[in-house]
């Protein structure tokens, strides 16, 4: 799924603009170039006119406005699917906010999809809106979706669709990006900066001041008009514009029209010496072009206006015969399309791949086009908001400072006026003191923008999308493309409904939120979401169409699907966890009959330690989700008792990868355990079944010594074991006897990672004296072998843990019978004893966090 290539970065949709090109006229007047509002003054000479534009470009939707305003035409033409045409009076309606795009995907294949992009400074958006504004008709005129689609073979990573004309072995031209061809034409590296300073800083109410730029609009190298002019052959399109000041057209109707006069110059250079710049579909699309311009001057005459990329206007301007083009229209693929409006996201703009449109600052060129005077002025103040919001002290001097430095910067660097880069030094110098930490957010709330587009009820959509969008409405869900953090109290009706979707959706493969780790409660009635929408979401909701018309069928019916194709027993039980979560009641039938048939068929006991967690997690939520669990508690029963059975033959004979691997299986297996003991029907004997497989474990010799060292804690830990034994399993797995790596091996399962272990080390010295006994008799030869393992044991625990267990090996055991504060000198970091008062002072701050009363003087203790 990519953007077509009329919208995509390259060839296509990185031409430069129109006004781009042009250095010598005036602009046209102010008000013209903001609103689209005619000119005084006599109308332009006949059309067509070709305003060849760069997408997305707020200079160019200026300069489209001029156009249009001066040349009054009878239809306006855009490039875009022919599909769209019937949506196209949805733009006027006042609940449409660019960005959006229109979507078309195959009616079959809904994840073959193309987007076309449209911001408020997109000059294909701005030719709408005039044309639906001055009830001018307007059409789409590019290559059918139906044939795009067809045509296209997606590539991973790809940015841009795969181009018709391609054959297996044929050489393909390099793609040609015609603005910086243009930029280093002038002498600049940058084409960004060269795009700023010969078009978005031309003021739309007098002269361009575009410095070097001055030579690209009218020097293109070859000294002669390429397609600017007047065509003469009937069967063939005209050229561009007519030239300023040419036959019949005022001054102020030739300005307007000269920037795309120049550019076409421009472009005619560029595709004699590129040819198609590395795109061959292109040929294909301009000759479905050029049949709709002809059709369009037929009914229309020649008062006729079309907005394209600047690299198509020589093909369209080009002579050629209706013959021709049909031929090379004959034969192309065909696929049945569907095309609605969705929402887009100033982020989607940004990128330059997948659905991205390739530019980098879409919210500074928003300011550009939105602001009638003082952008640099006006764009800091807006940065002194965003940082002030943030607790930053940003003051109005901050704000002149800023944009006097910018301005100094321009005029240093030969700039005609302040663009991006001037800004972005002068805030992080000014405003950010120089840390590149605030600059970040400036960059993604301002430079980049968080806008989400929105489209009206009355667009097209599959039936899933607005039953989705229903839900949305009554759950108070708002899709947002900034990314935001949901807490939900499930015991409230309207977060467990939320909760619910959030789960369809997530089976449905639409990842509108993740779940993440709450802060506050960890009880079974709290979760926490982080979620953020993104366009291609609504593909994704087209392609879960085929499974239902609304959430919650197309829900369970994939997961009837998956229970009844799954293999793997985790991946059932898994699904069994997503349709509890989800609340499908009427997909586990389905789910629990494959859970049990693939139960009874597995005996591999690593394949049912794997399944039993997410089965036991499935049954707590019975409580809090008013879920009947009672086959699932059966089921899980059974898998306990199977892995009871089967885990100790399992844990011998494994190497150190297989060992950690089990080890990891073991502790997933005993809180799912715990679990189903905490259940409400726990099964009978399965606690002391479960602690004679432990038993098992720390004993036996065969068993790998992470396993046995894992075992022994749990055991402990669980009060089923003495710590008299636990000290006596430790002594025999650290004797002289056993091999060096072993024991290392055992003591990481006893007192490894982040479970604890160091604490128990602090509290427990005997255990720690056999730890350091151990350790001091390792041979040298030895201890290189078995320090890897001691580092990643010990690494993992606290600083403070690690400084306490430090400071008590310096110290040295204490003899028996003798309290800590009563030998020798108190080591640096330990108190000399309790000290009382101290502790009483704490109590009634304690009293207050944890909510309860003081006792009263003279209680009972």
């Amino acid at each position: 799924m990519t953007t077509p290539a009329g919208t995509a970065t390259g060839a296509g949709t990185a031409s430069t603009a129109g006004t781009a090109a042009t250095t010598g006229g005036a602009a046209t007047t102010g008000e013209a170039a903001r609103t689209g509002t005619a000119v005084p003054g006599r109308r332009a000479a006949s059309g067509p006119w070709l305003l060849g534009v760069r997408h997305h470009g707020p200079g160019s939707a200026r300069a489209v406005l001029a156009a249009l305003a001066a040349a009054r035409p009878a239809a306006v033409l855009i490039e875009g699917p022919p599909e769209g045409d019937a949506l196209l009076p949805l733009a006027a309606d006042p609940r449409m906010r660019p960005p959006v795009a229109l979507l078309a995907h195959a009616v079959d294949d809904p994840g073959r999809a193309s987007f076309w992009p449209m911001a408020a400074f997109s000059p294909e958006w701005v030719a709408i809106r005039w044309a639906l504004d001055h009830d001018v008709p307007v059409r789409f005129i590019d290559l059918p979706a139906a044939h795009s689609l067809a045509l296209k073979e997606p590539a991973p990573g790809a940015g841009s669709e795969e181009t018709a004309g391609a054959r297996a072995g044929e050489e393909i031209t390099p793609v040609v990006d015609p603005i910086r061809v243009l930029a280093e034409t002038a002498g600049y590296d940058d084409p960004e900066r060269w795009w700023e300073d010969v078009v978005e800083h031309r003021s739309p109410g007098g002269p361009a001041e575009t410095g070097r730029g001055t030579a690209v609009g009218r020097n293109t190298g070859t000294g002669r008009n390429t397609g600017a002019g007047q065509g003469s052959d009937a069967d063939g399109p005209p050229g561009a514009a007519p030239d300023a000041g040419g036959a019949g057209g005022g001054s102020d109707a030739g300005d307007a029209l000269a920037p795309f006069v120049a550019l076409a110059e421009a472009m005619g250079a560029l595709r004699e010496a590129y040819g198609d710049g590395g795109q061959p579909r292109d040929a294909v699309r301009e000759a479905y072009m050029r049949i709709q311009l002809r059709t369009a001057r037929k009914e229309f005459g020649n008062d006729v206006a079309v907005v394209c990329g600047a690299w198509h206007v020589p093909a369209l301007a080009a002579r050629t015969t209706l013959a021709a083009d049909r031929a090379l229209l004959k034969g192309l693929p065909k696929v049945r399309t569907d095309l609605t409006w969705v929402p887009w996201t100033h982020r989607r703009l940004a990128r330059h791949s997948g659905y991205g449109a390739g530019i980098d600052s879409p919210g500074w060129y928003g300011h550009l086009f939105d602001v009638a005077d003082r952008p640099i002025e006006r764009w800091m103040t807006k940065v002194a908001g965003l940082l002030r919001e943030e607790d930053r002290f940003v003051s109005t001097a901050h704000v002149i400072e800023a944009v006097r430095l910018a301005e100094t910067l321009a005029a240093l660097r030969g700039r005609p006026l302040a663009g991006l880069g001037e800004t972005t030094d002068a805030v992080r110098a000014v405003m950010c003191e120089g840390s590149d930490v605030p600059l970040a957010l400036v960059r993604d709330r301002l430079i980049v923008g968080e806008t989400l587009g929105e489209v009206p009820d009355t667009a097209p959509a599959v039936p899933l999308q607005r039953d989705l969008t229903r839900s949305q409405r009554t759950l108070r869900l708002k899709p947002e493309a900034s990314e935001r953090e949901l807490d939900l109290d499930l015991r409230k009706e309207t977060d467990a409904a939320r909760s619910r979707l959030l789960h369809r959706l997530r089976l449905l493969g639409v990842g509108w939120g993740d779940p993440v780790a709450g802060r506050g409660s960890t009880g079974t009635f709290r979760e926490s979401w982080r979620l953020s929408w993104e366009p291609e979401l609504h593909v994704r909701v087209a392609e879960a169409g085929v499974w239902g018309t609304t959430v919650v069928t197309a829900a369970t019916a994939k997961a009837e699907s998956g229970a009844v194709a799954a293999t793997a027993l985790a991946d059932v039980t898994a699904l069994a966890e997503h349709c509890l979560l989800a609340g499908l009641p009427d997909a586990l039938p389905v789910v629990m009959k494959a859970l049990a048939d693939r139960a009874a068929l597995d005996a591999d006991v690593g394949h049912l330690a794997d399944a039993l967690p997410a089965l036991a997690r499935s049954l707590r939520y019975g409580d809090v989700r008013s879920t009947d669990t009672a086959a699932l508690a059966e089921v899980a029963a059974g898998l306990a008792e199977r892995i009871c059975v089967g885990l100790p033959p399992a844990c011998t004979g494994l190497d150190a990868d297989g060992a950690e691997a089990l080890r990891r299986q073991v502790e997933a297996v005993h809180g799912a355990i715990g679990l189903l003991l905490a259940g409400t029907a726990p099964a009978e004997g399965l606690r002391e079944r479960w602690d004679a497989v432990l038993h098992k474990l720390a004993a036996r010799d065969t068993v790998a010594g992470i396993i046995r060292g894992r075992a022994t804690r749990l055991l402990l830990d669980e009060g089923r074991l003495a710590e008299d034994e636990a000290a006596r399993l430790m002594g025999l797995a650290l004797s002289p006897g056993t091999p060096p790596a072993d024991a290392a091996a055992w003591i990481e399962g006893f007192v490894g990672g982040a479970s604890g272990g160091g604490m128990l080390l602090v509290h427990d010295e005997r255990l720690l004296g056999l730890v350091d006994a151990w350790l001091t008799g390792v041979p040298a030869e030895m201890f290189t072998d078995v320090l890897p393992l001691l580092r990643r044991t010990f690494s993992a625990y606290e600083p403070g843990v690690r400084r306490t267990l430090g400071e008590l090996v310096r110290r040295g055991p204490v003899p028996e019978g003798a309290r800590r504060d009563d030998v020798g000198r108190v080591p640096g970091g330990f108190g000399p004893g309790l000290d009382r008062a101290r502790a009483d002072a704490v109590e009634p701050v304690l009293r207050l966090l944890i909510g309860r009363r003081s006792a009263p003087e003279g209680a009972a203790g």
